[in-house]
């Protein structure tokens, strides 16, 4: 689906644009300093029509006390990070009437006050945008979309561990849960729709 329209009350929701994530040099298909450069330009845009920008971060607790339960295949929960890694990016700081919202979850709702921020300022859609497209985008895309908010997605504003999982939230799993459009397309029509 084409992107047709943003919401009066609509909020930009950046997902996990921080030290420890955004210097991966693995993402596809984009890198981290394309991917931020694009999500400082649509948080520009957001605020200058007076619109919410939240930077939501993930971290986790040294002991590991605030890990997720439960048993994967995907290897062990527990990890040492390096100290800083959980600081939003420099590019996107800054701006006090900015939201911050942190998880430790790959959702950016579950466990956070994220839909309370939204809600009480009656917000009905949100552009979302981060790091990783198929981890913390698309959990916190399906989260909103489950929350009643209509849901756009920068899809150039984002990147994950390989094109191919990108790939596959951006065809397969967004276009249910939303509409899509690239960063110069959704500042274009953020500037039509605005006065």
């Amino acid at each position: 689906m084409a992107l047709t329209t943003l919401d009066p009350r609509t909020a930009l929701v950046l997902i996990d644009l921080q030290n420890g994530i955004v210097g991966n040099p693995g993402l596809a298909p984009y890198p981290g300093a394309e991917v931020v450069e694009r999500a400082a330009r649509l948080a520009d845009a957001f605020r200058a029509h007076g619109l919410p920008v939240v930077l939501v971060r993930v971290t986790a607790a040294a002991d590991g006390a605030d890990a997720v339960p439960g048993r994967i295949d995907g290897g062990s929960r527990s990890r040492t990070w390096p100290e800083g890694w959980d600081i939003i990016v420099g590019d996107l700081t800054g701006h006090a009437e900015d939201i911050t919202v942190t998880k430790r979850n790959w959702g950016a709702f579950h466990g956070t006050d994220l839909d309370v921020q939204l809600r009480r300022r009656g917000i009905t859609q949100i552009v979302l945008g981060g790091i990783a497209t198929s981890i913390g985008v698309e959990s916190s895309a399906r989260a909103a979309h489950e929350h009643g908010y209509h849901v756009t997605l920068a899809t150039d504003a984002m990147s994950d561990i390989t094109e191919e999982t990108h790939l596959n939230s951006v065809e397969r799993i967004f276009p249910r849960l939303g509409e899509t459009g690239t960063t110069a397309e959704i500042v274009e029509l953020l500037a039509k729709t605005r006065p």
